[in-house]
């Protein structure tokens, strides 16, 4: 398996459960030309003994796009690796950090960085399945694991495995006590220990995740490690994923509204196919976070998309609101 070249880690957006679905990729691969985008975590289960099309449904402006497995059954995995692949996916990637109580009665996510000889055997499992990267996401430490050692011996186990990039979350997780919210937010960021990862490991690629807030931080990263993921930050702002981009690749940065009129076609398609509007337009909320009139552009998406018969009609209302105070601002 030949990796894709050295940046292609450069910039990410994070899989998030019940976020990054196809509309939500979609949007952000208009705001990004650069960014690897990720699925929602699938259970290796679920495409292995259910419905694959709607699992695996993804638009091919997506690429490159990631599906992210849970799991923890080699065969099992493997299976649904191969699935994957199957419906082109770019990479395969094993979630090893999710720390929900859902996901650790299923034996899989962050409660897997207990067992890495376990992981170890999963991936490769995976590897033997695909000719696509197969790449793991995974904690700096489950509960009392609070070491450089504990983070670098599971690292030396996944390079055993083959796994060439390792996506850390930059937080350990408690697996008890804390809810996956307050995992994203209570234990407390620890970026030098990524770093040092990287400086253990030089051959490996690590790409960093975990409270990344702006350009600065992510400018800040890459002069240490090789990609920089970025979750919350790209959903609540997506704007600030476009700027992001256009920085680190010399891009000019897409003006808001001609990013959102770029999915006119795509919006008026998926209603003829009956998907309902707000399902789309959820994720496009934050596109005018902080300026003026954005309060107004959200209230509008909020209210009027939940309508059985909501069109693209709404998001020029939206839109009004925004255009309108730009030009006031310009005069």
């Amino acid at each position: 398996m030949d990796l894709p070249p050295t940046n292609a880690w450069r910039l990410c957006v994070a899989p998030m459960m019940d976020w990054t679905d196809p509309h939500c990729r979609y949007f952000h691969r208009l705001l990004s030309p650069h960014a690897r985008l990720y699925t929602e975590m699938v259970t290796a289960a679920a495409l292995v003994r259910g419905e694959r099309t709607h699992l695996l449904a993804y638009n091919p402006e997506e690429h490159p796009v990631a599906l992210q497995l849970g799991g923890a059954e080699p065969a099992e995995l493997a299976q649904a690796a191969r699935y994957g692949e199957q419906a082109g996916y770019d990479e395969i990637n094993l979630n090893v950090g999710c720390p929900s109580d859902r996901v650790q009665s299923g034996r899989f996510g962050a409660c897997l960085m207990r067992e890495p000889e376990l992981v170890a055997d999963c991936v490769r499992a995976m590897h033997e399945a695909v000719r696509v990267p197969v790449t793991v996401k995974c904690r700096i430490g489950v509960d009392d694991q609070d070491d450089d050692k504990d983070l670098f011996g599971f690292a030396a186990r996944m390079v055993d495995a083959e796994v060439r990039v390792l996506v850390v979350h930059a937080r350990k997780a408690w697996l008890q006590g804390l809810s996956p919210k307050q995992n994203r937010e209570v234990p407390p960021l620890n970026y030098p220990r990524v770093y040092r990862l990287k400086h253990e490991f030089p051959a490996l690629r690590v790409i960093i995740n975990g409270g990344i807030d702006g350009l600065s931080a992510v400018e800040e990263h890459l002069r240490h490690v090789d990609g920089a993921m970025l979750g919350r930050l790209a959903y609540h702002d997506p704007y600030a994923l476009a700027c992001i981009d256009a920085a680190l690749h010399g891009g000019e940065t897409p003006a808001r509204a001609t990013v959102l009129r770029s999915m006119r076609a795509y919006i008026e398609a998926e209603r003829t196919r009956g998907v309902r509007l707000a399902s789309i337009t959820r994720h496009l909320l934050g596109l005018y976070h902080g300026e003026p009139g954005g309060k107004a552009f959200r209230r509008v998406l909020s209210e009027r998309a939940r309508a059985e018969d909501a069109g693209w009609e709404v998001i020029e209302a939206a839109l009004a609101h925004v255009d309108g105070r730009a030009a006031q601002a310009a005069a």
